[in-house]
C-alpha cells in the first residue's frame, strides 16, 4: 500500500455540498478523513441558503477534536488554477472561511494534503454552539439564492448515508426539520 500521493496532485477536501455537487470533474474521488476538524452548521448563509435579513445555516469545518469525514477530490491535472478559481468564488462570497491545505488520511490508506475551506471563527457570520432546535428552526424556514436552506441539509445528509458516512448529528437535524416542515 502507497501511504503518499502524488505530491504534485492537488486535492480538494468536500465536507458538505462539495460532496454532491463538487463542480469540477475530478481525476479521482476517494473517501477521506480530515484529523482534527469537525464539520457544524456554525456558518450562517447570507446568499446561498439564506438572505442578510433572514440567514440560512451551511455547514462550515471546524478546528477542533475528532475528524470529520468526507471525500478527497483529486484534480485533474492542468485545471487547477480554473478549479481553484471556482471554488474560490463559490467559498469565499463572504470571506468567512480560509482557505488552507490540510492533512487528510485517504480510506486506501495514502496520506495527501488537500485544499479545503475552515470556518474562520472571528467572522460575523460564524455562529457555532447553536442548540439543535434552534439550528432546526433557522433551516426549516430559510431559503437563498441555491433555494431552501434544508435541500442543502437533506441533499448532504442522504450522500452521506450513500457513501457509508455516518453522522449522527447530521441525522437527529434532518429528523427534526422534516418533522418541522412535513
Amino acid at each position: 500500500m502507497n501511504n503518499q500521493s502524488d505530491s504534485n496532485t492537488t486535492w480538494i477536501f468536500g465536507y458538505g455540498s462539495l460532496i454532491w455537487n463538487p463542480g469540477f470533474e475530478p481525476a479521482e474521488r476517494a473517501l477521506a478523513r480530515a484529523p482534527g476538524f469537525a464539520r457544524s452548521f456554525c456558518l450562517r448563509s447570507l446568499v446561498h441558503r439564506g438572505t442578510p435579513e433572514a440567514p440560512g445555516l451551511v455547514l462550515a469545518l471546524d478546528a477542533g477534536e475528532g475528524a470529520c469525514d468526507g471525500v478527497a477530490f483529486a484534480v485533474r491535472a492542468g485545471e487547477e488554477d480554473s478549479v481553484l478559481a471556482y471554488l474560490r468564488a463559490r467559498e469565499l462570497v463572504t470571506s468567512a472561511y480560509f482557505e488552507q491545505a490540510i492533512a487528510l488520511d485517504l480510506a486506501d490508506g495514502r496520506r495527501v494534503r488537500a485544499v479545503t475551506y475552515v470556518i474562520d471563527r472571528h467572522h460575523d457570520q460564524y455562529c457555532g454552539g447553536l442548540s439543535l432546535e434552534e439550528q432546526a428552526q433557522i433551516i426549516a424556514q430559510s431559503t437563498g439564492g441555491r433555494g431552501p436552506n434544508r435541500d442543502y441539509l437533506f441533499n448532504t445528509a442522504a450522500h452521506l448515508h450513500e457513501l457509508g458516512i455516518p453522522d449522527t448529528m447530521l441525522d437527529a437535524l434532518a429528523a427534526r426539520v422534516r418533522e418541522l416542515t412535513c
